[in-house]
């Protein structure tokens, strides 16, 4: 699923190589919830001298996605770990929780849905999930990956799909 213009509107300033961080709220909000601490707390960015120019938008309204070109080409973990940091205050401030990276987050037709990854077999078993269910996958790296559209993709196309021998649905070509 591509991502209206105005959704990724925050990053126009920004090349397609910045890095690119997503993470997945346990609860919908409004970006509004966030921007004042959010908004502030990119705004001071900094480490060892080095001024970093990100950006942030939420997609979904459960997906906060933050980009930032500079550590694209010179990485810096204590600034990124700062960063995340931030974040999750931020979120824990706003009376919000970040999943756990390692959920499995889907788009179902009632909405973002978060599965433990320890749901996965049930929720196959029991039709919750199919080989056509779009997962998100927030590992994206870049910027230019999520203006390409590959933040979602079929189920079957997956890990999961590997590992759970999920086959396509008909006619989809995933």
């Amino acid at each position: 699923m591509s991502h209206p213009a105005d959704a990724l509107a925050p990053f126009n300033g920004l090349p397609d190589g910045a890095r690119l961080w997503l993470m997945a709220l346990e609860q919908p909000t409004e970006a509004a919830a966030l921007a004042p601490e959010l908004d502030a707390t990119l705004a001071k960015w900094r480490h060892k001298g080095m001024q970093y120019h990100a950006a942030w938008t939420l997609l979904h309204g459960r997906i906060l996605a933050i980009a930032e070109p500079t550590l694209a080409e010179q990485p810096s973990g204590c600034a990124i770990d700062g960063m995340l940091r931030s974040v999750h205050r931020i979120a824990e401030t706003a009376g919000l929780a970040l999943a756990d990276p390692q959920d499995v987050v889907v788009r179902l037709d009632a909405g973002i849905r978060i599965f433990p990854r320890t749901e996965l077999e049930a929720r196959l078993g029991d039709g919750t999930l199919d080989g056509g269910t779009p997962v998100l996958d927030l590992a994206l790296y870049t910027l230019g990956d999520l203006r390409q559209g590959r933040l979602e993709k079929p189920l079957a196309a997956t890990w999961i799909g590997r590992k759970y021998k999920v086959q396509a649905p008909a006619g989809t070509g995933a």
